[in-house]
């Protein structure tokens, strides 16, 4: 692929396991293999895999995946061992060494942790190792109860600045309705862009062994394709299929990035930072933040909900509650819930000391949609 450098490739938890749920280890080798050839092509590649969960199935013996908490991370402990064991001496055999990732919501939310993470991504792959990342999910709650590595491959590909995210599962790519029910549905081969009808098409949620599902898929599509990075969703079983993406060979389905350009701080905003709550504004104001590049005052706020304080990232939607906006606050909520509505000179005689004239500040603030 032409003007492609650094390469995210996500593997599903059904690339990487067998329908009982065991490590597919032939599967493994030949992932690597590829993954090598792309390196000594002089790509650099940053593997984000699952399979830990169900690793530690099978190494502490239990006839199924788990669902309560504390299996669930007393399996992805024992998990993790065992997978970065076999990528560690896989990737061994062709040379070359891996450094383990595991990252949590917190290391994307704040700003250094955020930074920090690039900077140790960045330094491996200058030393010529393949980072492998995953999701901590030892200690990490949200992480395994609503969170999957599809999202995660995506925060990265974002994090470490790539050039394309190629995400392996046990689909073709995206299909026009579902082709296990439906032999009739075609493959989309291209998204120019993420419609809610596109998004429709993303059904239901992963295997037995998997937290995700092609919905996390779409939704991880989204957030590379603003950051202008491409997308594609292939079968991680199909032969060489990193290979033939790389060749440029028509594989999966492919999102285009959107050709808007979008400073690093302001996508750390838009993915990165989680949000506290939604501020909700009139149409005004929604027309001065989205064509006129304008701040948004509290004159603009008709209501707000969340838990948030000043710094914190927040929604901001319009009157038919649709979010178009991220942005961190110059209020908390209680101070806000006085002032929403009100002109400057209102607010200087609601409040007895006024930090900031913006509720969001345009250069603090991501237009969305």
């Amino acid at each position: 692929m032409q003007k492609v450098h650094r390469v995210v490739v996500k593997v599903g938890t059904s690339v990487v396991t067998t329908e009982t749920g065991r490590l597919d280890l032939p599967q493994l080798k030949n992932l690597v293999g590829q993954i090598a050839e792309m390196v000594k092509r002089g790509y650099q590649v940053l593997l984000v895999s699952s399979g830990a969960i169900a690793a530690g199935v099978e190494g502490l013996g239990l006839a199924k995946r788990p669902t309560a908490m504390p299996e669930l991370q007393a399996a992805a402990s024992v998990g993790q061992g065992l997978l970065l064991q076999q990528y560690t001496n896989l990737f061994k055999e062709h040379g070359l060494r891996v450094g383990q990732v595991l990252l949590t919501q917190y290391d994307t939310t704040h700003r250094q942790q955020y930074l920090n993470a690039r900077n140790t991504l960045d330094k491996l792959l200058e030393l010529g190792a393949v980072p492998i990342i995953n999701e901590n999910d030892t200690t990490a709650v949200d992480e395994i109860r609503f969170g999957d590595n599809d999202t995660l491959a995506a925060l990265v590909a974002n994090l470490c600045k790539a050039d394309l995210l190629i995400a392996l599962s046990d689909t073709e790519g995206l299909f026009t309705g579902d082709p296990r029910k439906d032999r009739g549905v075609k493959l989309l081969e291209t998204v120019e862009e993420i419609t809610p009808e596109i998004e429709a098409l993303g059904g239901g949620v992963g295997t037995k062994f998997g937290s995700g599902g092609m919905i996390t898929k779409i939704q991880a599509a989204k957030i590379v394709t603003f950051a202008q990075i491409g997308m594609i969703i292939a079968h991680g079983r199909r032969p060489d299929v990193l290979l033939d993406v790389m060749e440029g060979k028509s594989v999966g389905t492919f999102f285009v990035p959107c050709r808007k350009k979008i400073g690093s701080r302001k996508l750390w905003i838009a993915f990165g930072k989680t949000a506290r709550g939604t501020i909700f504004v009139d149409d005004g104001a929604k027309e001065a933040l989205t064509k006129r590049g304008r701040s948004l005052l509290p004159a603009g706020v008709f209501d707000c909900e969340g838990n948030f304080e000043v710094g914190d990232a927040v929604n901001i939607a319009d009157q038919k509650g649709q979010i178009f906006a991220k942005g961190l606050t110059s209020f908390g909520i209680e101070e806000l819930s006085q002032i929403k509505g009100l002109r400057r000179s209102e607010v200087v005689e609601k409040l007895s000391e006024v930090t900031s004239e913006e509720v969001v500040h345009r250069d603090c603030l991501v237009i969305l949609k």
